[in-house]
């Protein structure tokens, strides 16, 4: 009877050993695996982060824009460069954002206030205005001011899959400005 009462004891000190010792490992490894998480992932300094985000709402703001010129443009040229807007912006949006996901980065969801200012106003506009307003803001504009922001933020960012993304961003931007440029040359004549 001694026997298995002491039996009994051992067994429940090593069931109550063996579940701290389980505790204490997976703490462990979920500590572990958070830190080569965030190795990994890697945490970007501030100068990273918003670079991150101007790409980000960049992108946001000609996806928009592209879809309120497919539907009120009225020049099948206007309405094919807005959909190369949507296109190639919703595309590299996306690559942005697994970027802020993989590095723990909160990102816009929406055109910032001047764009929707701009939206706004372009509502309003019909025919060869609207395709006119369209392409001088979200073609030209838009396009010259994301161009200087890239090569601003890229002169400065140290990690290297943001750096990654805006090498790719910055000839897509090129091609988009000299493409609008070269529309509203046409424009014009």
């Amino acid at each position: 009877m001694q026997k298995n009462k002491t039996l009994k004891g051992l067994l429940a000190v090593s069931a109550v050993v063996a579940m701290f010792s389980t505790v204490g490992v997976q703490a462990q490894t979920t500590t572990s695996a958070a830190q080569s998480g965030a190795a990994a992932g890697g945490k970007l300094n501030s100068g990273d982060e918003k670079a991150l985000k101007d790409m980000a709402q960049a992108n946001i703001n000609e996806v928009a824009a592209g879809k309120l010129a497919l539907e009120k443009a009225q020049s099948s040229e206007v309405k094919a460069y807005a959909q190369k807007m949507v296109d190639d912006h919703g595309a590299a949006l996306s690559k942005v954002q697994a970027v802020a996901e993989q590095k723990g980065v909160k990102l816009p969801t929406e055109p910032d206030a001047k764009h929707k200012a701009m939206a706004a106003k372009l509502e309003k506009e019909s025919g060869d205005k609207f395709d006119k307003m369209y392409m001088e803001n979200a073609g030209t504009k838009d396009h010259k001011m994301v161009l200087s922001t890239l090569q601003s933020d890229a002169k400065k960012i140290k990690d290297a899959d943001v750096k990654t993304l805006a090498d790719a961003h910055t000839p897509v931007v090129e091609e988009h400005l000299k493409s609008a440029e070269q529309m509203s040359m046409k424009a014009g004549k």
